[in-house]
């Protein structure tokens, strides 16, 4: 598996990056892939069904000039900003594979994401929650709690897939209260928590969150070629424009 650190100049350029890679190995010209990216701006991401009215809080967005952008993937609404690490898995689909349907393929892919998270808090409890979320066990006596520190979600054509996600590990939490509105989907595990009780930060540096990453889905080589033109295109087309964020 191939790997990359991708850092391009805008939220909308990083969100194309994930699609313009999973073309790319669609259209026989890529290889599976590792990806990671981080953000010096502040922005709300949607999934592909949500409606942007009902996730967002649109007006407390445009008073403090928070952009909204759309993903390709489904899943639910996210702030994103400083402190956060999003990653991105491009994987082969094969018919015979773990990564066959939506369901293996969360499955699959979240235990290994699990697995290399305990790597990192072998002292602690890391669950997958909810279908794609990642959360950290807390014990109080004898009261347990799970609070998110991830949440991820997949796209997928013939032959491969895009599971991507954001690890929170130093994000300002409570301007996700500010923001985003509760959610209109939630699983049973969030059990009507507002956002500041129900998210959680790992509190730790990015690398060593890479560095666990990078070993759980052996990713060695470097990818040395990254789909400019396709991106610019995407950028141009699709992602910076009303048309696609603001739908529905």
């Amino acid at each position: 598996m191939k790997l990359v650190n991708l850092n391009l100049p805008s939220p909308a350029a990083q969100l194309a990056g994930d699609e313009a890679l999973l073309d790319g190995c669609e259209n026989g010209l890529g290889e599976e892939t590792l990806l990671f990216w981080e953000t010096r701006e502040t922005f709300v991401v949607v999934g592909y069904a949500n409606k942007v009215a009902t996730e967002v809080n649109i007006a407390a967005c445009a008073a403090k000039g928070i952009p909204i952008f759309r993903r390709c993937s489904g899943g639910g609404t996210v702030l994103q900003g400083p402190g956060c690490l999003n990653y991105a898995l491009i994987l082969r689909i094969t018919e015979d594979g773990p990564l066959r349907s939506i369901t293996s393929a969360n499955q699959f892919i979240m235990e290994r994401n699990r697995a290399a998270m305990q790597t990192l808090f072998p002292g602690s409890e890391i669950t997958v929650s909810g279908h794609t979320d990642l959360a950290l066990v807390t014990h109080h006596a004898s009261r347990v709690t799970s609070r998110k520190f991830s949440g991820n979600s997949q796209r997928r054509k013939k032959n491969f897939l895009l599971f991507h996600g954001t690890f929170l590990l130093n994000f300002n939490l409570p301007l996700v209260g500010e923001f985003l509105r509760m959610p209109s989907l939630q699983p049973e595990y969030r059990a009507s928590r507002n956002h500041a009780d129900f998210l959680v930060n790992l509190n730790l540096p990015a690398e060593k969150v890479k560095a666990a990453m990078k070993t759980a889905w052996n990713a060695t080589g470097e990818l040395t070629t990254v789909p400019q033109s396709e991106i610019q295109t995407l950028v141009a087309q699709k992602y910076s424009t009303d048309g696609w964020n603001l739908k529905l």
